[in-house]
């Protein structure tokens, strides 16, 4: 059977396990694949040096900060990301699929043994974030699960996401609490932005499919809905919602953060388990996006924030988190858009060695200063490259790989940025978690075609965890 075949014959079968089967689309799996520009240049030497890099930055974490969240590169120390008594291998949760692409497969192991001895996400204490646990452990762990098939990843997987359940099955409307406490299930936080509510169904739903449990695809799809049920006259959505009366909060509406992957998520709800119901709210809501939010301003493409229930514009602010927005209209069928917003992107490193965390483009000013070693460029670069095989994206990835590293190195790795402004660019000290899962997976598939990973047929959720397009 053709390899394509295969592929939508498994993921069809594993829905059907699961109770999902209605929502396996063959034709998603016979879109027809890019043909890829013949490479300008040997990409593998900088493949190298990613991999390198990383590694090296392993090797810091391991000697400084083992076990421990986050390291702190330039003091030497560590830091804790959900609860300062209870460290849980943040770090090596999100590196996981990472090592396993580049090969790194005896740091790998250690990473899988770690997690298996120590991992106790039921001993945190404090309030944790619904959508961060979400994307960071649960899809951190299931990506290395996929990667390996080390059981006792999936165990764990679930095991974290059965403490987040409850936040989705206690509520009122199906939009998530904000926050639970893992060691007592307590849940609080009664108003959640819209990321939070939405970033869900990618993890949920591929662990429905392993575990065959179709209660987290069910939670995380009612979360959505309840969203889109909200949606204005103008099939807008606001910023923040009330999760337990479903009023609006924030009627602000917006694809900046606090709202960003709320439709990355719509559509991915259908990329991966093809759920036409999905599609349809992802369609809606980005025709009314592009229709009042998007527009061109001093001869660049960009989004403006409006009011949901008017359209009228309410100001002209944006975050460096907002650039995986091209490479998401360029999956989604509207690739003219996705690539002008793209190149909106760049041309502000005419200006900054690092794209700032916020700029107003109605004035030219920076808001936010600094560069907490931010992927979404890189990762519309990825994507963009995906769809298209345009050699160009690979160029411009290249380029900011090597600007980052020039800011960012320091001898025990890579760390933040606090001002991209100065010259050279003000550092911190930070090893951000996303680091391991995103900008250098990126940027390794990018420039290996390694055999480990399916170019044609893949998923990269929003943290970067592959879920589909291993090759064990």
């Amino acid at each position: 059977m053709e390899r394509r075949a295969l592929l939508r014959a498994g993921i069809a079968g594993g829905l059907a396990a699961t109770g999902l089967g209605a929502l396996a689309d063959p034709a998603l799996a016979a879109d027809p694949a890019p043909a890829f520009e013949p490479a300008r240049r040997d990409w593998r030497p900088v493949a190298a040096d990613v991999r390198n890099e990383l590694r090296q930055t392993w090797n810091s974490y391991r000697r400084l900060a083992w076990g421990h969240d986050e390291l702190l590169p330039v003091s030497g120390g560590f830091s804790e990301f959900f609860d300062d008594a209870h460290p849980v291998g943040l770090s090596i949760v999100e590196a996981l699929d990472t090592l396993f692409f580049m090969g790194l497969d005896r740091e790998l192991a250690d990473g899988v043994a770690w997690i298996r001895d120590h991992l106790d996400f039921r001993a945190v204490t404090q309030p944790v974030q619904i959508f961060e646990t979400n994307i960071r452990m649960v899809g951190g762990l299931l990506s290395g699960y996929l990667c390996t098939g080390e059981r006792v990843l999936l165990q764990k997987a679930r095991d974290i996401a059965d403490v987040l359940l409850p936040a989705f099955t206690r509520s009122p409307t199906g939009a998530p609490y904000r926050f639970v406490v893992p060691s007592t299930g307590e849940t609080s936080g009664t108003q959640n932005v819209l990321a939070e509510i939405g970033t869900i169904i990618a993890e949920f739903g591929t662990l429905s499919r392993l575990v065959h449990d179709d209660r987290y695809y069910n939670a995380a799809k009612k979360a959505l809905k309840a969203v889109f049920d909200r949606r204005s006259a103008l099939d807008l959505v606001g910023t923040t919602l009330d999760i337990e009366t479903g009023a609006w909060v924030n009627t602000t509406a917006s694809v900046n953060p606090p709202v960003d992957s709320f439709f990355e998520y719509l559509f991915d709800g259908w990329d991966l388990f093809g759920d036409r119901d999905l599609k349809r709210w992802y369609d809606i809501l980005t025709a009314a996006v592009i229709r009042f939010e998007a527009e061109e301003f001093g001869g660049h493409t960009w989004f403006r924030r409006v009011d949901k229930d008017t359209g009228a514009v309410r100001d002209r602010r944006t975050s460096e988190l907002t650039a995986f927005y091209a490479g998401l209209l360029g999956q989604s069928g509207h690739l003219p858009l996705g690539t002008a917003y793209f190149e909106s992107w760049t041309s502000l490193l005419d200006r900054f060695t690092l794209l700032p965390e916020g700029f107003d483009y109605s004035t030219g000013m920076v808001t936010g200063p600094g560069n907490q070693l931010r992927p979404e460029y890189v990762d519309s670069a990825f994507n963009l490259w995906l769809v298209t095989g345009r050699e160009v994206y690979r160029e411009r990835a290249f380029e900011y790989y090597q600007r980052q590293k020039r800011a960012s190195r320091v001898p025990n790795g890579w760390t933040i940025v606090t001002d991209v402004t100065t010259t050279p660019p003000m550092q911190g000290d930070l090893t951000s978690g996303y680091w391991w899962s995103e900008q250098m997976k990126y940027w390794y598939l990018m420039f290996s075609g390694t055999a480990r990973f399916d170019y044609r047929r893949n998923y990269l959720s929003t943290e970067g965890n592959v879920f589909r397009g291993v090759r064990r």
